[in-house]
């Protein structure tokens, strides 16, 4: 890791191979020139080296303190950068444009993270020196992209803290995951009177396979009811779960609501009466670290554009003894051993269920974004993001009319709303204007809306790069779009 960093950082004229333009660019940047030697840029398991990783829940700390005081790097080798978002900020290209005449403020995290130039970079690397297909290659260049495609597997697998990369599957995104479960393990394992129960705050993707599936296979899908405040509400949930129960399927972060349910308490609870759990952590990885064995998830499934990889990848855990067990859900070449017309031998998990050729440019620019991202102290960043949503809700409350939805008291930074008097496709088009993203509509989250009585809503959600700063400009646009009224 380290040393594929100072190799390419050493020898930037040279070209480089697939491995080298996964470790990331060389930069003259001093920040990032700190992070390189204090961070991983490649392979080694930062984000569960140390025992003390588990998933962040908030916290409480001096908000001014937190939010715009930068933490300077540990600078020693082998060890892991602090964080501030200042040193995250430098890294995105994209952050530093205007729009319509203002700095952009990228407030739509929930939908899609921007991405480092480490990661930019390294796609531009990979198609420019070392573009090929891999497995089965008999020549430098498969081998050099099969090596950089199965480092990114295992990459995956150690931010996750799954026990091998042989439990991680490629796929498009956390809807192909939840798709191929559904269609997997879900077909072969449900049955008339079955019971899937899914909370209300899911986002569609986490409902409508499970809906698809269960018409096949006469099982029912059962909506676990949320408590007002935007929290699962776990007595209905304990109700609910009896030993007709195969599956519970729940978000580790909802991308609504931000709600952080009690996953681990909930997968316990599940498995008594012999229940699978799938946990969707589409909007969780990049806020908070996850292990999905302390966890105890059957399966866990998220997107890699939510974590400032390039869209398209994502990927899939299982334990292994499920894993090994699912039959194909497509079929193709990269998933067999021989085939005949007689009879078709199947290649092991994981390659059984990635038919055809993957994504390999993604699975790439995956392996850069988990490289960056673990470069820094994520519990500091956990710290800094709660405390910036808190300054955040501070702030919005001062804004005459406005109604954030949701107040669990463990959440990540996403913060949906409405405005007395603008419906919410006009409140992000009059933010459009002052160059501010954020997202209005269903947010594809249509039952958890109806909750609270509505059908469309906008939303701001938070990632390591915002600021107090871009907080303050939200929130005088609004003040500004409440004095037009």
């Amino acid at each position: 890791m380290s040393t594929a960093t100072n190799a390419a950082a050493n020898a930037p004229a040279e070209p480089v191979t697939a491995a080298q333009a996964a470790a990331g660019p060389v930069t003259a940047d001093p920040v990032t020139a700190a992070q390189a030697t204090a961070g991983p840029v490649s392979v080694e398991p930062a984000a569960h080296a140390r025992p003390d990783d588990r998933p962040i829940h908030p916290t409480t700390q001096p908000l001014q303190a937190a939010v715009t005081q930068p933490v300077p790097p540990s600078g020693l080798p082998g060890q892991q950068a602090a964080f501030s978002p200042e040193m995250a900020r430098r890294d995105f290209p994209i952050l530093h444009r205007t729009v319509n005449g203002h700095p952009l403020v990228w407030l739509d995290n929930g939908a899609t993270t921007q991405k480092p130039r480490q990661v930019i970079e390294t796609l531009a690397g990979f198609y420019g020196s070392a573009n090929s297909n891999i497995h089965r290659g008999a020549h430098t260049m498969a081998r050099e992209a099969t090596e950089a495609y199965e480092a990114g597997r295992a990459a995956v697998a150690r931010f996750l803290g799954a026990p091998s990369p042989d439990d991680i599957v490629f796929v498009r995104g956390t809807t192909e995951a939840i798709n191929l479960v559904a269609q997997s393990w879900g077909r072969a394992n449900l049955g008339p009177g079955d019971d899937i129960l899914v909370p209300v705050l899911e986002h569609h993707s986490n409902i409508v396979p499970w809906q698809l599936v269960a018409k096949e296979t006469r099982a029912r899908v059962v909506p676990v009811p949320l408590r007002p405040d935007g929290q699962i509400d776990f007595h209905a949930y304990a109700d609910l779960l009896s030993m007709r129960t195969r599956l519970v399927a729940v978000s580790q972060a909802s991308n609504v609501l931000g709600t952080v349910p009690p996953v681990r308490e909930m997968t316990a609870l599940a498995h008594r009466y012999g229940a699978k759990v799938l946990v969707d952590g589409a909007q969780a990885v990049a806020h908070f670290p996850v292990d999905v064995q302390d966890l105890d998830a059957d399966f866990y499934v998220f997107s890699g554009h939510k974590l400032f990889a390039p869209t398209g990848i994502g990927a899939l855990y299982a334990k292994p003894e499920i894993l090994r067990n699912m039959a194909p859900w497509q079929g193709g070449g990269n998933m067999i051993e021989s085939v005949s017309f007689d009879r078709t031998a199947y290649a092991p998990v994981p390659h059984l269920l990635e038919a055809g050729t993957g994504h390999i440019s993604g699975v790439v620019g995956l392996l850069s974004a988990l490289n960056w991202l673990t470069s820094f102290d994520r519990d500091a960043i956990a710290a800094y993001e709660t405390s910036l949503m808190a300054y955040a809700q501070q702030a919005l409350a001062t804004v005459p009319g406005l109604e954030v939805l949701g107040s669990a008291p463990d959440r990540i930074a996403v913060l949906t709303f409405t405005l007395a008097g603008h419906d919410p496709s006009t409140i992000a088009a009059w933010l459009d204007r002052d160059g501010i993203a954020i997202r209005a509509g269903h947010h594809c989250a249509q039952p958890a809306l109806a909750h609270y009585g509505l059908e469309s809503a906008a939303r701001a959600s938070l990632a390591l790069y915002n600021t107090s700063e871009e907080v303050d400009k939200l929130v005088a646009s609004l003040h500004r779009l409440q004095q037009t009224a």
